[in-house]
């Protein structure tokens, strides 16, 4: 099939529910008017309906439903209950479902380094943050290189994760080719502290199945009173899977200058698992949207030089690599992406959807409007200090500058935790008062 029939195989499987019931006809009928309105927006060959309003939720749900993030990452089912409630009352056209609020007493179990998160480095009412750091070596690049599977279990997992520091005894699985080569290999796996991170593994895919099987129940319960989840897949621009969450802001920084060759060397190292991530993911969960996020690709924090020249070669790849296989590409352009949008336009048309956050919406529409879908980018600032009608007003000027002749999804432009419920309902409203192409 072609890139464009596999697209259309995807959209049509999220159309079709994927097998999940729903509990009238009237649902499934709002369930496919609002898949189609982003279907449309998304495709560019067809103005929708309306502008199709999906914000991006972090804990929001938590804090509407009572909940401090603490007990939304570790009460699974008081968090299911939050969500559902979040969506019913507010009816979005699309939902971000609880994978952003991933589950404590995982993390606990292996002892995880590369976040702190409520009770563990924040406090219990705060969302988690990133705790940055070389977890992988200036002199390691070689070793990822060469086999990225193997470093990432004997290298970086013991690193991150506490429980898993025995894992760097473990010999590389690509020695056992011989009979008389096999029996050394396995000889770590006899090792008690080998066998207490195997049983920490266990223990924490145990508890993965647990949250996963609530998440599944979750999607099911509302995409059966008629709204879809807004993402399927999930994967990484490489120099963010390397800049994140391997050497660091400041690692990578150094090796754009100390030596550019071997972080471009994996840089095409780990694309091929990017794009892997992206469809794997988007077509386990019959979903086309594969989310994004791009995080050190921001103005200010490369040169347009460094840009075209580290991040975005390998970034278009996966970007093409999950197009051809029928994908939409959901990309979070986070912070300013003002000086990228003429880079970022080579790409095909009705392909992708580039949520801004600190954009000039009104030179992105002008700039990409017939190449891609944009979206967002109604301030958190706004969402979190204004009121009602100031968020109106300002919905109310994007749609007519971002909507125009449609290719527009309206949204926040960063992820919305802790605001009055009012300034989120004001968002929404916007969409159905102001949005309508009819």
């Amino acid at each position: 099939m072609t890139p464009e029939e596999k697209q259309e195989q995807m959209f049509a499987s999220w159309l079709s529910g994927r097998g999940f019931p729903f509990v009238s006809p009237e649902a499934e009928k709002g369930y496919k008017e609002r898949v189609n309105r982003l279907k449309s927006a998304i495709q560019l060959q067809k103005v929708p309906d309306r502008v199709p309003v999906c914000p991006i939720t972090g804990f929001f749900p938590a804090y509407y439903g009572g909940m401090t993030v603490k007990e939304a990452m570790y009460d699974y089912y008081r968090a299911a209950a939050a969500w559902k409630k979040y969506v019913l009352d507010f009816a979005p056209d699309a939902y971000l479902g609880l994978f952003l609020d991933p589950p404590g007493r995982f993390f606990e179990i292996l002892d995880y380094k590369l976040y702190k998160w409520p009770g563990h480095g924040t406090p219990p009412d705060t969302s988690y943050q990133c705790h940055e750091a070389e977890y992988m070596k200036a002199d390691e690049y070689n070793a990822l290189i060469q086999d990225p599977s193997d470093f990432w279990v004997r290298i970086y997992l013991p690193r991150i994760f506490g429980a898993l520091k025995p894992l760097e005894k473990l010999a590389p699985l690509t020695d056992v080719v011989e009979i008389v080569m096999t029996c050394g290999s396995f000889l770590p796996f006899g090792l008690p502290e080998v066998q207490e991170a195997l049983r920490a593994l266990i223990a924490a895919g145990n508890e993965v199945r647990r949250w996963a099987g609530m998440l599944r129940a979750v999607d099911q319960a509302l995409q059966g009173q008629g709204f879809p989840a807004f993402l399927g897949g999930v994967s990484k621009a490489p120099f963010d899977i390397i800049g994140d969450t391997l050497r660091g802001t400041y690692g990578i920084m150094l090796d754009m200058y100390r030596q550019p060759e071997k972080l471009q060397e994996a840089l095409d190292a780990v694309t091929p698992l990017a794009i892997r991530m992206g469809v794997a993911s988007a077509k386990a969960a019959g979903h086309p949207l594969v989310f994004m996020p791009l995080h050190k690709g921001a103005d200010g924090f490369l040169s347009d030089k460094q840009y075209r020249t580290f991040y975005w070669p390998t970034l278009k790849k996966v970007i093409t690599g999950l197009i051809e296989e029928g994908l939409v590409p959901f990309l979070f352009a986070e912070g300013s992406y003002n000086s990228r949008l003429e880079v970022i336009r080579d790409l095909p048309k009705g392909k992708t959807v580039w949520l801004f956050d600190d954009t000039d919406m009104a030179r992105a529409k002008e700039i990409l409007g017939d190449i891609a879908c944009i979206a967002g980018n109604v301030p958190i600032t706004l969402l979190s200090l204004g009121t009602p009608e100031e968020i109106k007003e300002y919905c109310k000027q994007l749609i007519k500058t971002a909507g125009k002749d449609g290719g527009f999804i309206l949204s926040s432009g960063a992820t919305i935790d802790n605001i009055k419920p009012e300034n989120l309902r004001a968002l929404i409203e916007s969409a159905r008062e102001f949005g309508s192409y009819s």
